[in-house]
């Protein structure tokens, strides 16, 4: 059943690079990138905004150097085209999907975006072979997070963040997302905490795994013209929310 739930929540991350998990390495060098509200007020306060560059983009997402324990590789020519075919079978989750995938919600001026992988204390050099399979199962459980940032002009980030917090609450029910002739029935989709920018959303989201329950966590945050939306999941079945990639990044961004 284990394999299972790898191959299973493997096909749900197929924007997301295994390699980059098993091996817990990587690189800061990416592919060409394309293009709960903390004050429900804010947005229609704020005036018309306008667009990072995709250079200015790229300087601000998450790099190696800005994180401790933790891996960081940009999204390749792979990623990007896998992550194309995915759909699913209700039309108002479709902005799920886009934050699940390594894209930006609706149609950003610039996209920039990053997988990071949370890396585990390596096993000491005379550790038991017991000592060193709990290691490496333990590597192979942790939690992997699509960092996604989308610049818009005018209100598009604003329209984008509600139009990702009303498919939370329209989805709740669950949805079923689509990847090439592979199908994962998501069956929940759960209110979550985070605080932080303009405006903040965030969801538990619950898989069915043939059989086996999973979750995964999503969180989009607003400041100013930027979205930045994390997906984090783990090919153990069950993800933590990345609260330390998402305040490292907020931080970066300013």
């Amino acid at each position: 059943m284990r394999r299972t739930i790898v191959r299973r929540t493997a096909v749900v991350a197929s924007g997301l690079s295994l390699a980059l998990l098993v091996s817990a390495c990587g690189s800061d060098k990416p592919a060409a990138d394309s293009a709960a509200p903390k004050d429900k007020g804010s947005a229609a306060a704020e005036p018309a905004a306008k667009a990072l560059s995709q250079a200015e983009l790229d300087k601000l997402v998450l790099a190696e150097s800005d994180l401790k324990n933790h891996k960081v590789a940009g999204a390749t020519k792979a990623d990007l085209a896998a992550v194309k075919t995915m759909t699913t079978d209700k039309a108002e989750c479709k902005p799920l999907v886009q934050a699940m995938s390594l894209s930006a919600v609706g149609t950003p001026a610039a996209t920039s975006t990053r997988k990071i992988v949370a890396v585990p204390k390596a096993p000491a050099r005379d550790a038991s072979a017991d000592e060193k399979a709990a290691a490496g199962m333990k590597a192979l459980s942790a939690t992997v997070t699509a960092d996604t940032l989308g610049s818009y002009d005018g209100k598009g980030a604003p329209d984008a963040f509600a139009s990702l917090s009303a498919a939370g609450k329209a989805c709740a029910g669950g949805f079923t997302l689509v990847v090439g002739s592979d199908k994962t029935k998501f069956t929940k989709v759960a209110p979550a905490t985070y605080s932080g920018g303009d405006e903040a959303v965030a969801f538990v989201l619950t898989a069915d795994l043939d059989g086996e329950s999973g979750t995964s966590h999503l969180v989009a945050v607003r400041k100013g013209s930027t979205l930045a939306s994390f997906y984090a999941q783990s090919l153990g079945g069950k993800a933590e929310q990345p609260k330390d990639v998402i305040d490292t990044q907020l931080a970066k961004l300013g």
